[in-house]
């Protein structure tokens, strides 16, 4: 068996974390996963990242600022930001989501190289 056909698990209590509500799930070759527990009142500067996000709303409400648009997220939804666009949340309630990304963002805290490339 290869490296590569190993299945993998991770248990979200030993997940690495990144800024304050965020965890840094599983990762693979191709895309990585983080999930999002954030209280009301947090926002971050508006960055552009080298791979594309998906996510998925789990409970609360927030804003996502993209490029112009702002985009209410509420539970049952799903958004996409794409590579290089500029965008930034503003987090409402308790905002709980898993996202995933593709190519993988680094495990170690991103919102940590952001801020740190502008």
């Amino acid at each position: 068996m290869t490296a590569e056909s190993t299945a993998k698990k991770l248990d979200t209590a030993q997940a690495p974390s990144g800024a304050p509500g965020r965890k840094h799930l599983a990762s693979g070759k191709h895309v990585a996963m983080r999930l999002w527990d954030v209280a009301p009142g947090g926002e971050a500067p508006a960055a552009r990242r080298d791979y594309e996000t998906v996510g998925f709303v789990i409970g609360g409400r927030a804003e996502l600022h993209i490029e112009g648009q702002v985009i209410q997220l509420r539970p049952g939804d799903s958004w996409v930001v794409p590579k290089g666009a500029e965008h930034a949340y503003r987090i409402l309630e308790r905002f709980q989501a898993v996202e995933a990304t593709a190519p993988p963002a680094p495990s170690v805290p991103r919102d940590e190289l952001s801020a740190a490339s502008g």
